[in-house]
């Protein structure tokens, strides 16, 4: 689901940018809306001078994010001996933990790129040197709750899911009552995984923020 997920995204960027006009119409207006989002995240939480190198990141998590949080909505394929095949890849918290590992390293590789190795390890030691360990430690909560916050959401959403699917087959009259809270909730899915992907991405931005601006 990880390499579908990746490869959803890839097609649809390839076809939205795939004929770029001087007066957009149609798949190229909604990219533009989108690069456009991204760049007011940014914008929100650090100057442009620093915050222009990531329109693409912003982008690419943002897009990854959705479609991952989306995959498991319409349906789930599981075998007798409960081994999934098909489900929201942002389900599976080594999936969401290694994205936050991700975003981590590069704020601290953008970090030392952006003001220098010196500057950037001062920052460890301000306003007093005592609070070096506590802002490592700052670092590895940031980490686990970046990923754990969406695997938390994203998992909880496809239980109760499952719970209503399981209580919809059980028999006809049950499939009567659970139709409508099926659907209910398929659609506050849609809001949820909508939200997480926006959350994951804004907060991937303020970390960012952090490691690359002085002022911070």
């Amino acid at each position: 689901m990880i390499t579908v997920s990746m490869a959803i995204v890839f097609f649809v960027c390839f076809f939205m940018a795939r004929k770029i006009s001087m007066y957009p119409t149609g798949a190229q207006n909604a990219l533009e809306y989108l690069v456009q989002f991204i760049k007011n995240i940014i914008s929100s939480n650090m100057d442009w001078k620093q915050g222009k190198h990531f329109v693409m990141l912003g982008l690419t998590i943002i897009l990854y994010v959705f479609v991952a949080n989306m995959a498991g909505i319409p349906f789930e394929l599981a075998t007798q001996d409960h081994v999934v095949w098909w489900k929201s890849p942002t389900s599976d918290p080594i999936l969401t933990i290694s994205l936050a590992i991700m975003v981590i390293v590069l704020t601290h590789v953008y970090g030392i790129k952006m003001r220098g190795l010196k500057e950037y390890g001062k920052d460890y030691f301000r306003p007093a040197p005592f609070l070096a360990p506590f802002k490592v430690l700052e670092d590895l909560a940031n980490t686990l709750t970046l990923g754990m916050r969406l695997f938390g959401n994203v998992y909880a959403k496809e239980v109760l899911m499952l719970m209503l699917v399981a209580l919809g087959t059980s028999s006809v009259m049950w499939g009567i009552f659970a139709f409508l809270p099926t659907i209910i909730w398929q659609a506050f899915g849609v809001f949820i995984g909508s939200l997480q992907a926006f959350i994951f991405c804004m907060l991937t931005m303020v970390y960012m923020a952090h490691k690359v601006s002085a002022d911070h």
